[in-house]
């Protein structure tokens, strides 16, 4: 639908103008053989330059899509192996820390998630860290071994903070307004050298106007779709933390 709406914009915008100024610019332009010309270099020229920075655009936005999805696989290869290291400890401090990162991903899938998608963050996952923490750090090593283990779980504990941080971070990362203008106006201005043509044959002004509107439509689709890595139905899926949670949390008994 977001698709949809960008191209019928575009094309409304051209189509318009196109109709609605095609009688002025032909009496204007009037009998001149090289005014074509000179505004197909023109547009070819423009075309360039907007072409190179829309695209530069695009792949930035896409490189913000893949570092958010890095940052989640990141995370959840940490909350993998951080629940390996608390599966090795006694009891009953195994149940209790097992029990809090259950917890927490759950709230990250359930409630966390679906938040990050309307672009805010939810303070319950700093709540639950900060009790994690505490238990962790509350927890006497009694022998070598332990000790060793505890001093492991830690160092994982803190590479988890670390990915979990980047991840929300990342539900931030948007294009700045006064890019988004840029790219609006200078699609605008795009579509309005497509009304200097002067051609005999309106329908073929029509087609040919509408497939480059459709196109850059198309592109503006695909940056709106990959900025805020996190929101809208394109956006960063919790797969990676569902794997986790089925393959290596079943819920005890």
């Amino acid at each position: 639908m977001l698709a949809l709406l960008f191209c019928i914009v575009c094309l409304t915008y051209t189509w318009g103008g196109l109709l609605l100024l095609r009688p002025l610019v032909r009496k204007w332009l009037g009998p001149q053989p090289d005014a074509n010309d000179f505004v197909s270099y023109f547009l070819s020229a423009y075309g360039v330059f907007y072409g190179l920075m829309l695209g530069l655009i695009a792949v930035a936005t896409y490189q913000n899509f893949a570092d958010a999805e890095k940052a989640v696989g990141k995370e959840a290869t940490a909350i993998a192996a951080l629940y390996r290291d608390l599966s090795n400890y006694p009891e009953p401090a195994r149940a209790t820390l097992e029990g809090g990162m259950r917890d927490y991903v759950r709230f990250l899938i359930d409630e966390a998630w679906p938040e990050q998608r309307q672009g805010r963050l939810h303070a319950g996952g700093t709540v639950r860290i900060s009790d994690l923490h505490q238990k962790l750090l509350s927890f006497t090593p009694a022998s070598r071994t332990q000790e060793i283990l505890h001093a492991e779980t830690l160092r994982q504990f803190n590479s988890f903070l670390e990915a979990r941080y980047a991840r929300l971070q990342s539900v931030s990362t948007s294009l700045s307004g006064v890019l988004w203008w840029v790219v609006c106006l200078g699609a605008a201005l795009n579509f309005s050298l497509l009304w200097l043509f002067s051609m005999e044959r309106l329908a073929l002004h029509i087609v040919l106007s509408g497939i480059l509107a459709t196109f850059v439509g198309l592109m503006l689709f695909f940056i709106a779709a990959m900025d805020n890595p996190f929101r809208g139905e394109e956006s960063v899926s919790p797969e990676a933390l569902k794997l986790i949670q089925e393959r290596l949390m079943p819920s005890p008994r």
